[in-house]
């Protein structure tokens, strides 16, 4: 009996996104973590302006993260898209080069469902969440409409693209005063780890925080400041979706920002978060009621606010793409809750392989 064959896992990584170098570490985490008895791993790094390079099958991970940039590339952007695009050759005979491609480019390409689309439209298998998921995930404001549909409670907030901001920007600040009053939070709308959030206590702040957000995205979400612990839950699974025991995060900083969150290693991470258990277990349901509001599939880390007063949860917000660095709240969550990071990367690779199998058979169907 010959060798059972490896499967093959694209892993894509890098991207055109504010948190490139998180997409990196992420990366070099994962190759690292892989079982390489069972699976071989063609690393597709895409450059800061947006070009692909494509390495050689690897066997073993990369020793250090440098060598992720794959500056002895084998090939570039037509390689790297006919390596993805060849799936039947002029017989109709399927040449499966790539069987999974793993996604880890967090932010603006790679989380707001334009690579899952690339990867729909090649008719490849991949890990993580659709289309639809990906970009109500991305863009906060949407999100929150969606969350609101699904009756989860949430804090108060406004948003707001460029043009209103530029054309009738004392309308715009005295909403925020009115609705929200300060402090307030200034996020853009479609970025994530904590990049370009500001805390504004009076008029001067809000203003430079809002510019600082424009800067990242045309579209800004501004939030009720709300003096609350700050509590994330890992969902893993299909239309089938599990939670993981909720953790909390206690931040070296005065909120959970993009330095606390992956520069400094400071921030305290308490798993399981020290609530009573009815708390846990409602944490829990609302994580998956929010990863089937939004559509999820594959993994997704939900985060919640539990004001310090009265213990009122409010959802804050879907991640599709956690990071799976040495800070990760989503791995970490799961091996508290039993599933270790190795058997968590074959779950999620398990998840697209059977959400695949589901669309083709619906296709080959109808078709």
């Amino acid at each position: 009996m010959g060798q059972q064959q490896k499967m093959r896992v694209g892993l894509v990584y890098g991207g055109k996104s504010g948190e490139h170098e998180v997409s990196l570490s992420t990366a070099f985490a994962v190759m690292g973590a892989m079982d390489y008895e069972k699976y071989e791993i063609i690393p597709f790094y895409i450059t800061k302006v947006g070009e692909w390079r494509i390495g050689e099958v690897r066997h073993q991970p990369f020793s250090d993260k440098s060598e992720l940039t794959l500056e002895e590339a084998a090939g570039h952007t037509k390689d790297a898209m006919e390596m993805l695009f060849a799936r039947v050759d002029r017989n109709g005979i399927a040449e499966q080069r790539i069987d999974v491609m793993f996604p880890l480019i967090h932010g603006t390409n790679g989380e707001d469902g334009t690579i899952q689309g690339l990867f729909e439209m090649a008719n490849v298998p991949y890990v993580g969440a659709g289309v639809l998921a990906s970009s109500v995930g991305m863009d906060k404001a949407v999100m929150k409409q969606v969350f609101a549909h699904a009756g989860l409670p949430q804090c108060k907030y406004v948003h707001f693209i460029r043009s209103e901001w530029k054309n009738h920007q004392t309308d715009v600040m005295a909403n925020i005063e009115a609705e929200l009053g300060f402090p307030c939070f200034i996020k853009p709308a479609n970025l994530g780890s904590s990049v370009g959030i500001s805390k504004a206590r009076n008029d001067v702040e809000l203003q430079q925080a809002i510019e600082v957000a424009l800067r990242y995205d045309r579209k800004v979400i501004v939030e009720e400041f709300v003096d609350a612990r700050e509590v994330e839950v890992s969902v893993l699974g299909n239309d089938e979706a599990d939670a993981s025991v909720p953790g909390e995060i206690v931040s070296s900083g005065e909120f959970y920002d993009y330095k606390a969150k992956y520069l400094d290693g400071k921030s305290q991470i308490v798993i399981p978060a020290p609530l009573d258990e009815e708390l846990l277990d409602r944490l829990r349901e609302m994580a998956v009621t929010a990863f089937r509001a939004i559509d999820g599939s594959g993994l997704s880390r939900v985060d919640f606010f539990v004001r310090r007063s009265d213990m009122q949860v409010f959802i804050n917000e879907v991640n599709t793409m956690p990071g799976f660095t040495p800070f990760s709240m989503y791995p970490l969550m799961w091996k508290e809750t039993g599933l270790a990071y190795g058997a968590l990367l074959d779950r999620l690779i398990q998840l697209a392989l059977e959400r695949y199998e589901v669309k083709q058979q619906l296709y080959f169907e109808n078709v």
